[in-house]
């Protein structure tokens, strides 16, 4: 973080400083949980549903916080503000005003949004430091503090940018200014809150619709409706995907018997090959979407990718592979779901049990949330997706999801699946239905574990890995 004293906070948040002398100085990056801050950082103390972070200001003082962005006084140092999370943009707006040198690229879209960031994290170091954000830090909190983390001689800011309404993603560019806008996807997740996939995109385009003239947009050439987004600005686009006509081109995709993805990277009618260490041919989009933005930003081929090929996945639960000593794979994917990425997800497992001989596929899903009316059709969908696919078992978890069981009953009553699908109650259920039955799943199978992140299904994950697990 740049340095900033606590008179210059309170003059940039129209705040009061408390407790301490205007003059101090703020040195670390600022986080909103006192367990994770820097040396001399600055604790924001968020009222929350169940926590008051005000409660925490003193325990944050102690640990070596510099001063508290807070509500009220807190007798500590603190800069008094109106409401902390607006302070906290007001903040990161200020900082991002000092990066004079740096590059910002702005990441959004339906899915792909934190692997795409991981990878193309990975990718622009070689160029000077890179700060990007941790997990899928996209929000109004989490944006902000992904910027305080960088300071002058940060090279690259690699943001993800999250919606969950209008308007959302036009603030966080008012915050942070971004010169490179990535729009990977539009899909069906939060299809609830937005109530149809064009209102989705209309959220997404607010990313390129607030680059700059000299910026550059890059835009999946597979999706139709982010293809059309380089109509609403006026940088410069560049296309990535699996089209002919895209500028960054994926070519002679496959997978190898592990489900990686390998493919020749096409740009300028130049060629490179790339094998990914991500699992799934999903992966190659998201790829290709961080190679457009190196591409476009002058980095050269071969260095894209050889860094694609070095890249590993930094962010957990996002199709984990974890090997049992008996061999027993678990895909754990437990991060998130939405219908486009189970359904890619489900495509995986099956392709990565076919590399393996005589290996079932044993699919461990729950809930989607946030997809409004057409929740119960999108479960029902899967269910049937993951017969027709061939799973060899499925394990349903959660009353809420009995469409996704429902689905895969209704193709074995056809003929069309020989399968068996089980609905549990809940994580724990399902971890005893698959350690009290080898026959279930056992050494040498594979396993996905997928649902939304409140269903909490990495415990199913964990426990089948676990070496105290039956086998």
């Amino acid at each position: 973080m740049i340095e900033m004293s606590l008179e210059e906070i309170a003059l940039v948040t129209a705040g009061v400083v408390h407790d301490a002398e205007a003059s101090a100085v703020v040195r670390g990056a600022a986080s909103v949980d006192s367990r994770l801050l820097e040396a001399q950082g600055l604790f924001v103390a968020v009222p929350g549903e169940h926590l008051d972070g005000h409660d925490f200001a003193a325990p944050a003082v102690a640990a070596g916080a510099a001063a508290v962005l807070a509500q009220r006084p807190v007798g500590v140092p603190s800069v008094v503000v109106a409401d902390p999370i607006v302070a906290l943009g007001q903040l990161a707006r200020h900082v991002r005003g000092h990066l004079a040198t740096t590059r910002v690229v702005g990441i959004t879209g339906s899915q792909g949004k934190t692997s795409a960031k991981d990878l193309l994290a990975q990718i622009l170091p070689v160029a000077g430091p890179t700060v990007a954000t941790v997990g899928n830090f996209n929000n109004e909190i989490g944006v902000p503090l992904t910027v305080l983390r960088a300071d002058e001689s940060t090279a690259h800011l690699v943001l993800e940018l999250g919606a969950r309404g209008l308007g959302h993603i036009r603030h966080l560019c008012d915050i942070t200014a971004p010169q490179v806008g990535v729009v990977l996807n539009v899909g069906v997740a939060h299809l609830g809150e937005f109530g149809s996939r064009e209102q989705i995109a209309r959220a997404k385009a607010e990313l390129v619709e607030s680059l700059p003239v000299d910026g550059l947009a890059v835009l999946n050439a597979d999706d139709p409706l982010v293809l059309a987004m380089a109509a609403c600005t006026s940088a410069r686009p560049l296309t990535f995907g699996l089209a002919r006509s895209a500028d960054v081109r994926v070519h002679g995709l496959t997978t190898d018997s592990t489900g990686r993805p390998a493919f020749d990277l096409v740009h300028a009618g130049r060629t490179a090959e790339v094998r990914l260490h991500s699992l799934g041919v999903h992966a190659a989009s998201n790829a290709a979407a961080a190679a457009a933005v190196a591409l476009g930003l002058g980095f050269d081929l071969d260095h894209v990718a050889r860094a694609l090929c070095d890249a590993v996945v930094t962010s957990r639960w996002r199709m984990q592979p974890q090997e049992r000593a008996d061999g027993l794979l678990v895909l754990n994917d437990a991060y998130n779901a939405n219908p486009d990425s189970m359904r890619a997800a489900l495509d995986t497992l099956v392709r990565v049990a076919s590399g393996r001989a005589g290996a079932r596929s044993v699919a461990v899903l729950g809930v989607m949330r946030e997809l409004g009316a057409s929740s119960d059709e999108e479960h029902a969908s899967l269910g049937r997706l993951a017969a027709e696919l061939g799973v060899s078992e499925l394990v349903v978890v959660r009353e809420e999801a009995r469409p996704l069981h429902t689905g895969a009953l209704a193709v074995a009553a056809s003929g069309g699946w020989s399968g068996r699908s089980t609905l549990v109650p809940d994580a724990d259920a399902a971890v005893a239905l698959l350690r009290g039955a080898p026959e279930r799943v056992g050494a040498g199978d594979v396993v996905l574990v997928k649902a939304s992140r409140s269903e909490g299904l990495e415990r199913v994950a964990t426990a089948l890995v676990s070496p105290t697990v039956d086998s």
